[in-house]
């Protein structure tokens, strides 16, 4: 498996997430060649050369389109490298599909980097994930994420390989050891989100 490290999102984004915390993870992401997912609020703080993402509509999704797109255009113009945003899964459940494509679409349109949306798979049904992963796609999303990380279950193998059908992956949410994360890209995930990056790089080097 080529490139681990570059395939991990390093992540914090708990509610009591402070700037320190922000800056340890950007730290570690650089010294073990991963990419750094951080609070929006600390973005345009925090210098770095890794990859650095950020969350929209963080965690329900909840948010209109218009504020979603303010968000994505500032969070870019601090300097992200790509956007996690997470899409109206309330629009989704109600079977408002053309909603939620025009939702995610707020947030490609706004900003010339990577989005990857996120669809709760936890709280979906198998129907509703390929619905999401459609309108993800239709939306121009780069990538599907599996999770916030806040519902009660983050991503497993067959939700990777069901997503895959339609967009890259980025399988995030519970990923606290190498053997779970090679599971999941073996399933064909491209890319990890976890806020055990160190833990998984130096599992993967001592192999």
């Amino acid at each position: 498996m080529d490139a681990f490290p570059e395939r991990i999102d390093h992540t914090v984004l708990g509610v009591e997430t402070t700037q320190t915390d922000a800056e340890r993870v950007v730290r570690d992401a650089e010294r073990y060649g991963m990419n750094a997912c951080i609070p929006p609020c600390y973005v345009g703080d925090i210098e770095t050369d890794a990859l650095l993402t950020t969350v929209i509509g963080f965690p329900h999704g909840h948010h209109t389109p218009e504020t979603k797109r303010v968000e994505a255009a500032q969070a870019y113009r601090n300097g992200c490298d790509e956007l996690d945003m997470v899409i109206n899964v309330g629009r989704l459940k109600a079977g408002e599909i053309e909603t939620v494509r025009t939702d995610i679409e707020a947030v490609t349109d706004a900003v010339p980097i990577p989005v990857k949306a996120i669809i709760e798979t936890a709280v979906l049904q198998t129907e509703e994930k390929h619905r999401a992963c459609e309108a993800a796609a239709a939306a121009g999303a780069e990538f599907v994420k599996t999770s916030t990380g806040f519902a009660d279950e983050g991503a497993t193998v067959d939700d990777v390989a069901l997503m895959s059908e339609h967009l890259p992956v980025k399988a995030s949410g519970g990923i606290g050891s190498y053997e779970q994360a090679k599971a999941l890209l073996d399933a064909g995930a491209e890319r990890l989100g976890a806020s055990s990056g160190v833990q998984l790089v130096e599992e993967y080097d001592r192999r």
